[in-house]
């Protein structure tokens, strides 16, 4: 949520930050604004809406002056309606102190009451601007001590947020913190970086420090110096970030999701190829007792890929496996067992509530495997430090809010974790382990070639996107993969979809079918098959239009007689099949968002990683 970012340097900040801003836009949208560090004077522009807005603003003005120093916003609203007062860098009642922020402070009521006890009048209705009025209090408390005020106020805090400040009377430097929000630092040649997320600065620098929790930097624009937020001074080796800059860039493609989604090839090649480099055994022995039960913890889109992690576990390797959503995990004292396993799954590493389930994993000294598309992320970084073990996705930057290519990379990781887990376990035999990588070693070129049909999706959306209700169901694998395609659409065409397991149809869900909705019957377990032809017959009988995702037909069945619209997936194993049969779904959420005139990119109220409660 929100996403921070700041320049020193010898060059203009501000157009640095207005593109960092646009290259963090899908971490929230509602308003954004700067303020830059010039001739003693904070100058602040801030405008709700989109980062266009502010810039549109500062080109009418066309500043006349160059600024070396300044940090900036894009909000995904909490606390306070979007508007221009609410909108960051929030200044002291002084306007010597700016500050943005990300996150939530949790007490800043009462730290608010605190201050007004003082004749501190706010101006806006955000968590935020008690900070900048919190360092003014004890900047003058500490006599104009800027890096021990930093301090004081930090330890007021309470909640999370990545921090960037600046102060007029030391305009050499901005300071800023980190606690359960990411922060990364960017270090140049004669100028420096913040941002909360890579893509921001990768085009001028590869060289990063990830920040901790608890941890305090102040950057200058010939060096930077790390502390600890209680003041002692901290050394860390910088970490190269592989993927360059023309990666978190467009393209061509017309939006970033369709450039993701055309992507996945790829991606799910780079991963399977490097899988076998992953060092699982800490991991896999734990402390010598077998894997009685795994436990996988997620949220939204990598809970519906723990979701088919799970049958694949449970159909490979014979372990049984709990899947929590991660938000009640940590607040439902799970049952654990010293035999059991962790394996917890986010696309950004940061994800406040998987974060949260790591961490009480941890502290029941359960051994920890992590699924992360980001190097150096928290998650990363925190089941490193316990023993754990990290699997990377290698999906590359994902900008669209809505995820596609790490959701299969994800799955591809599950796959081949499930195959490994079934030859220790002697679940399955070596020769059918050869047989299932040679297949997943497949599934990258048999998604190139399904893209080559996104022109029938493409029709089909245009007749069915201005559809009431849109039903997703399947069984078994099919299910799981039915909950992801029903939230694509939901995030980013605004329509009312849900899922459900088919054969609940009846039990329910076929209540709200008429002649106003579509179902899509994803059908690739072959046993279970006619089972699902069943279905659609009788959400057709009550006037829904449907949509069939299958295999080419080898069977007797005529598949214009089952359903209106039929679309054929790449023939492979069943178990195998969500990596081919979402893509259909995510290319059809994506026209329906077009079709309707929405940014798939950016949908409303939404922001790419949820950091916050």
């Amino acid at each position: 949520m929100c996403g921070i970012t700041g320049y020193i340097g010898r060059q203009d900040a501000a157009p640095y930050l207005l593109g960092a801003l646009k290259k963090l836009e899908y971490r929230g949208y509602d308003s954004s604004g700067l303020a830059l560090l010039h001739d003693g004077e904070l100058i602040v522009r801030k405008a709700k809406g989109r980062i266009s807005v502010l810039e549109e603003r500062l080109m009418s003005e066309q500043l006349p002056f160059m600024a070396n120093i300044g940090i900036a916003h894009t909000r995904w609203a909490t606390h306070g309606e979007p508007s221009d007062l609410n909108s960051h860098p929030h200044t002291d009642s002084e306007g010597r102190i700016a500050v943005v922020h990300n996150g939530i402070i949790e007490n800043y009521l009462d730290l608010k009451k605190w201050l007004q006890a003082r004749d501190v009048v706010f101006a806006s209705d955000t968590d935020t601007e008690v900070i900048a009025h919190l360092l003014n209090y004890y900047y003058k408390a500490r006599e104009g001590k800027f890096f021990e005020a930093v301090l004081d106020a930090l330890a007021r805090l309470e909640g999370s947020y990545a921090i960037a400040i600046l102060c007029t009377d030391y305009p050499d430097r901005i300071i800023a913190a980190r606690k359960d929000s990411p922060l990364i630092i960017g270090l140049g040649e004669g100028e420096n970086f913040l941002a909360s997320d890579a893509p921001a600065f990768i085009q001028y620098t590869r060289e990063a420090l990830f920040l901790n929790d608890g941890e305090l930097v102040v950057l200058y624009n010939d060096h930077v110096d790390l502390f600890t937020n209680t003041g002692e001074k901290l050394l860390r080796d910088t970490t190269h970030i592989e993927w360059d800059a023309e990666s978190a860039e467009k393209g061509g493609y017309p939006h970033f999701m369709l450039k993701e989604i055309h992507e996945q090839p790829k991606a799910l090649n780079d991963t399977y190829k490097k899988f076998d480099e992953i060092k699982l055994n800490d991991w896999l022995k734990g402390d010598g007792s077998p894997i009685e039960r795994i436990i996988i913890t997620a949220c939204g889109t990598a809970w519906h890929a723990a979701m088919v992690g799970k049958r694949a576990f449970e159909a490979l390797a014979r372990i049984p496996v709990d899947v929590e959503i991660a938000s009640e995990f940590r607040y439902g004292n799970p049952v654990i067992k010293s035999g059991d396993r962790v394996i917890v799954i986010s696309q950004s590493g940061e994800t406040a509530d998987t974060l949260a389930a790591m961490r009480l994993a941890k502290e029941k000294q359960l051994p920890i495997l992590a699924i992360t598309n980001v190097l150096g992320s928290t998650l990363a970084r925190e089941a490193i430090s316990n023993g754990g073990s990290v699997i990377y996705t290698l999906a590359g930057p994902e900008i669209a809010v809505a995820s596609t290519k790490a959701f299969t990379t994800q799955l591809m990781c599950l796959y081949l974790l499930a195959i490994k887990l079934g030859v220790l376990n002697k679940t399955i035999s070596d020769s059918d382990y050869s047989t299932y990588r040679n297949e997943l070693a497949q599934i990258p070129e048999k998604a190139a070639l399904l893209l080559k049909q996104q022109e029938v999706i493409q029709k089909f959306a245009a007749l069915q996107f201005n559809k009431d209700k849109v039903f997703f169901m399947g069984r078994q694998f099919d299910y799981a993969v039915s909950l992801e395609a029903a939230l694509k659409l939901k995030e980013i065409s605004y329509t009312h979809s849900e899922s459900f397991a088919a054969g609940e149809l009846k039990h329910g869900p076929i209540a709200l079918v008429d002649t106003r909705t579509l179902v899509v019957a994803i059908a690739t377990q072959r046993p279970l098959f006619e089972k699902l032809v069943s279905n659609i017959k009788e959400v057709a009988a009550r006037g829904a239009a449907t949509l069939l995702i299958t295999f080419a037909n080898k069977g007797k069945t005529n598949y214009d007689e089952v359903a209106d619209s039929v679309f054929i997936i790449p023939d492979t194993i069943d178990t195998f099949s969500p990596m081919l049969s979402i893509i259909p779904a995510q290319l059809f959420a994506y026209y329906c968002s077009i079709q309707k005139g929405n940014d798939p990119d950016k949908p409303r109220n939404l922001a790419k990683s949820v950091t916050v409660e």
